[in-house]
């Protein structure tokens, strides 16, 4: 059996507002949340959105519990390890 990577992600909607998923296809996600139909209903009424972070998970469940984990934040808290990401690539 081939295990899929899932993948946590935020998007940052054009009213400045968070949203948090997960994902086996990032482009995928991205494309449905700006372009089409089967993108989030929070998203739909928010567009555009724009790639905050990502974060790689072994499998489904793991990204289920790391996307638990990351809604619990509070705002600061998120856009804190968000910067910091951003910070760490650079």
């Amino acid at each position: 059996m081939i295990k899929k990577t899932w993948y946590l992600y935020v998007v940052e909607c054009a009213d400045g507002t968070l949203y948090t998923g997960i994902t086996t296809s990032i482009q995928r996600r991205l494309n449905e949340h700006n372009f089409g139909s089967r993108g989030a209903k929070y998203t739909r009424s928010r567009r555009p959105v724009k790639l905050m972070l990502t974060e790689e998970h072994a499998g489904h469940s793991s990204a289920l519990k790391a996307e638990y984990r990351f809604k619990k934040l509070t705002r600061k808290q998120k856009k804190e390890i968000i910067d910091g990401r951003r910070n760490s690539t650079n």
